[in-house]
């Protein structure tokens, strides 16, 4: 009771309980560890670290000062010197190549992409041609089949057996196309 006066007397907070360490034996729990901290607060912000920019080479300088030659009498320093701008260059032309690999693929891609969508509207077109003859086929022979009833209708009007006949051929009609087959 002391020390609590003491604290709130100081101006400080109390101090936080003291929480058990606790060591993630695999990866799952250690993501389990790191999302139970972060829930224990949800009012903080959680830290979202920004993507790593990628790298970029120095541009080759415009005016070159100290123009190395194979001249004799250059110094033993300047060996390193010339060693590492021939590496920057090699650096950047390697960064070049990749970036122009990397562009290339992007198009390839984009160009597949493109020739996917195009052959899928080919057959979607297709299909479609092939479902709406398949209707229009199936549409005439309903009014063909409704042609003859009225045709055999006003020849027959008075007799039953006409009618028990468009009750079987209700019954069991024939299909005026097989699907499934070429």
């Amino acid at each position: 009771m002391a020390a609590e006066k003491k604290d709130a007397r100081s101006g400080k907070a109390p101090k936080k309980e003291s929480q058990p360490l606790i060591i993630a034996k695999t990866p799952a729990e250690e993501q389990r560890l790191k999302l139970e901290r972060l829930m224990r607060n949800p009012d903080k912000p959680a830290n979202i670290p920004e993507r790593p920019k990628e790298w970029n080479p120095r541009a080759p300088p415009e005016f070159v000062r100290d123009v190395m030659g194979s001249s004799a009498g250059a110094g033993s320093g300047e060996f390193h010197v010339y060693r590492h701008l021939r590496r920057r260059e090699y650096q950047r032309q390697d960064f070049l190549e990749r970036m122009s690999d990397k562009q290339k693929m992007d198009e390839d891609y984009i160009e597949k992409v493109k020739e996917n969508q195009k052959a899928a509207e080919e057959r979607t077109a297709k299909r479609r041609k092939k479902r709406e003859k398949l209707k229009q086929k199936k549409l005439m022979a309903k009014k063909a089949k409704v042609e003859s009833q009225k045709e055999e209708g006003s020849e027959e009007k008075s007799s039953s057996s006409a009618s028990e006949a468009e009750e079987q051929d209700d019954d069991a009609e024939v299909p005026s196309f097989i699907m499934g087959k070429r």
